[in-house]
């Protein structure tokens, strides 16, 4: 589908960009690989969480262990990647072939210039938001709601004093099982849902600017944000997750959605105007929608 999308908007882009041009950037893979480097780190077993005990007798880890997820891990990154993504392929596209764009990036077809700043913008915030959230997952080793199930341990079974903290137990259940219980601090699915979300209402905002979309457009971003929220909050019945893990998470999905929209992404940022009495005087009415990609 991108490629049919990059030739249906190739055509008359390469007139926009002057020849000779080019991007005075870091290489954004380098920055993409870079941002990756925690993220992977925590995936691929190289850190260990954090070994936190609890105290005997704590009602807040003794839910029971569900093994089905109401949104499971594939459909999370899947869904979040392919909307946005998509979403993205297609404005960019309309703006190329309707809307005044030029570029300074040294890709001389303007579509793939465009989709490879927007595109490049909402992974990188990906990574950060990842990377943030698997390092605090293993600093901080909080103990998921269903971690006693996980363990295949009871209070019973331990032989402890009410109130007696616990700062060792030997777990009779698989080893990933047990690691995964001690990373309930903050939920990544709430984390990742609200920031591809909003990013992609941040986007609409920036994009949507047709005049019957006057209702349209906040219709579909209280839609994206209630996909969020609804992810993290399937987190809690799912009992994978305490509350405040899950308000956390909201939270640093939406700063690192804003500050990757507004200071990082060029959707809001506008051509500066020429000033000079030349182009004053032959400057056209919509000449002030010209946007930079």
């Amino acid at each position: 589908m991108y490629l049919c999308l990059i030739s249906w908007c190739q055509r008359n882009t390469h007139k926009n960009v002057p020849p000779g041009s080019f991007d005075r950037n870091i290489n954004p893979s380098v920055s993409l690989l870079t941002a990756s480097i925690p993220f992977f780190a925590c995936e691929l077993k190289a850190v260990t969480p954090y070994m936190r005990g609890f105290f005997c007798g704590d009602p807040s880890i003794t839910y029971p262990y569900i093994k089905d997820e109401a949104i499971p891990d594939s459909m999370l990154i899947a869904g979040g990647i392919i909307i946005t993504g998509l979403t993205i392929a297609v404005g960019e596209c309309y703006r190329v072939r309707f809307r005044s764009v030029h570029s300074r990036a040294f890709v001389r077809n303007l579509y793939v210039s465009c989709l490879y700043k927007e595109l490049g913008s909402f992974l990188f915030g990906c990574c950060v938001g990842q990377s943030l959230t698997n390092m605090a997952k293993l600093s901080v080793g909080r103990l998921r709601p269903h971690f006693l199930s996980a363990c295949n341990v009871t209070y019973a079974s331990l032989n402890c004093l009410p109130g007696a903290y616990i700062s060792d137990v030997v777990c009779r259940n698989k080893p990933k099982i047990v690691e995964e219980a001690r990373k309930s601090f903050f939920s990544g699915h709430a984390s990742f849902a609200m920031y591809t979300m909003l990013y992609l209402a941040f986007y609409l905002q920036a994009r949507l600017s047709w005049r019957g979309a006057r209702l349209l457009r906040p219709l579909l971003q209280f839609m994206l944000v209630m996909l969020a929220v609804y992810t993290g909050l399937s987190r809690i019945s799912d009992y994978r997750h305490h509350p405040t893990d899950v308000l956390t998470g909201f939270l640093q999905g939406g700063l690192t959605a804003y500050w990757v929209a507004f200071y990082i992404s060029s959707m809001f940022k506008t051509s500066r105007p020429d000033m000079s009495p030349t182009s004053l005087s032959l400057e056209s009415p919509l000449s002030s929608q010209q946007t930079v990609c």
